[in-house]
């Protein structure tokens, strides 16, 4: 037992610091990506200046004059809620990183509904959105929130669905054990169709979750300024920016761990190098989408939830279960 508890407390710091080691570094990769790609894409350089080789460091830079500038709050705000607000919505993310497979042995937190907590905390996050919506006392700020409420309603459903029917055929809610079931990059034989247009449902609802184009109406700035974070600046500002950029690492690791096989390789070792890949491949997938695809309107956004991708998902967990059973 004596032994137990001295590694429990031994991994246990390891483990926080690995965790969080991969939180700031990986949303500065897909940060500094969506720079160069976006202005290739654009038919621009994007920046070339910070870190000399071009721009490497233009994040670090726009971190550090985050710090510097002045975090104001609004007089009619209410301070405390608009101060935790930014909090409410990082951690969430943060814990989700601790509940990803990395490798056959590098999971941090392991769970057997491991699946389900991290879907349950990306989802916390909108109550942060909905703190600083409120607290701002500004009313595009007010209507940014409200639709950001709406827009997690509509799209959780079929993000669920779509993960519980993987969840269905492997038998689990393990990410581990969902990662291990899978062979080569992901599912083979008769899982393969229906997992496939699980992923389709999975990476849309992933995205509007993430409020991220063409699903970025509650920040539209031709309509709402920008929503929920009009009232921003500073250090404040800064953390939901990490947050967004944090969120597609996330949601890209558990779409990667659920249909592309995670950790495994196809015929070169299993390891954390594959995951890394397959993350920085979706990601430059929502990075492709932002520049290629127009915003939507929120009557086609709510329409497009709940008369496809909701049906969708339902024939697919009915899908799954009937040829699981038969």
């Amino acid at each position: 037992m004596t032994d137990l508890l001295s590694n429990y407390w031994v991994l246990m710091p390891v483990k926080a610091v690995a965790v969080l080691a991969i939180f700031l570094v990986f949303p500065l990769v897909v940060g500094y990506m969506e720079h160069k790609v976006m202005a290739h894409m654009q038919a621009r350089v994007g920046p070339m200046e910070a870190g000399r080789f071009h721009g490497v460091l233009q994040l670090v830079a726009d971190g550090i004059k985050f710090v510097q500038k002045e975090s104001v709050v609004p007089r009619a705000a209410d301070k405390w809620v608009f101060t935790l607000a930014p909090a409410v919505a990082l951690i969430p993310v943060i814990l989700v990183f601790g509940f990803i497979p990395y490798g056959p042995d590098l999971v941090p937190i392991r769970s057997d509904v491991g699946l389900f907590v991290t879907l349950a905390l990306s989802s916390v996050s909108v109550i942060g959105v909905l703190m600083a919506a409120w607290s701002s006392a500004n009313k595009y700020s007010l209507i940014g929130g409200l639709r950001a409420a709406a827009q997690l309603i509509a799209y959780e459903l079929p993000l669920v669905l779509a993960a519980a029917a993987v969840a269905m055929q492997a038998g689990s809610a393990d990410l581990a054990v969902i990662v291990e079931r899978q062979q080569f990059w992901g599912w083979t034989g008769w899982a393969l169709l229906p997992l496939a247009a699980g992923f389709l449902v999975y990476g849309t609802a992933a995205l509007a979750e993430l409020t991220r184009p063409p699903f970025d109406m509650p920040l539209a700035d031709s309509e709402v300024v920008f929503g929920h974070l009009t009232e921003y600046t500073g250090l404040r500002f800064a953390f939901f920016l990490l947050t967004e950029y944090a969120g597609i690492v996330a949601q890209s690791a558990i779409a990667a761990s659920l249909f592309l096989g995670g950790y495994k390789g196809l015929v070169l070792p299993d390891g954390p190098w594959f995951l890394a890949a397959k993350v920085l491949a979706l990601s430059f997938m929502v990075i492709w989408f932002r520049s290629t695809y127009p915003r939507l309107r929120e009557d086609q956004l709510q329409k497009f939830a709940w008369v496809r991708l909701v049906p969708v998902s339902l024939l697919l967990i009915f899908v799954v279960g009937l040829l699981k059973v038969v």
